[in-house]
């Protein structure tokens, strides 16, 4: 299997997924200012992040992206499984519904640095009691349940539900 999509489900709904990865250490997180993406440029969001590609695991995903935006090493076993976030608009576009896959972890190897200079503009540890603003609002979210200790495993945004925060 090559991993492309072959049309099978093209009568069913699709999400796209993403793995997120948050380094913490000392109770504090890492976060890379978006710029020249054209998706929240201007806001912080996660160290790494990005969409899992075709035949790779949500892991594997995870650490690709904290090697290819921050220049660590990351173990697959070091990555502990925060939470799920299912967005979407429902009736809007394909690329708007999202499932994101959110890891935290304490160990990596190598010094976090920005490594792609055309998507990020400034990186920084920034402590959970002192975010800065803004922050992506789904991410905002997960780091603020992270900083209160009571991350749901699942959270769903905009569709609509009680308490979804839509």
């Amino acid at each position: 299997m090559t991993g492309s999509d072959d049309g099978s489900a093209d009568h069913r709904f699709r999400v796209v997924p993403a793995a997120y990865v948050l380094l913490r250490r000392e109770g504090q997180v890492l976060l890379q200012l978006r710029a020249g993406t054209g998706f929240m440029d201007g806001y912080w969001a996660a160290g790494a992040a990005g969409h899992v590609e075709a035949g790779e695991s949500v892991l594997e995903a995870a650490v690709r992206e904290a090697r290819e935006e921050l220049g660590v090493t990351v173990g697959p076993a070091d990555l502990e499984p925060l939470t799920v976030v299912h967005r979407g608009e429902p009736g809007g576009p394909a690329l708007e519904q999202r499932v994101d896959f959110f890891f935290a972890t304490t160990r990596w190897q190598g010094e976090p640095a920005l490594q792609e200079a055309d998507r990020a503009a400034d990186l920084r540890w920034f402590p959970f009691v002192h975010l800065p603003d803004p922050v992506v609002p789904h991410e905002l979210a997960v780091l603020r349940a992270l900083h209160d200790g009571d991350v749901p495993r699942v959270i769903t945004l905009g569709f609509g539900d009680p308490g979804d925060g839509a």
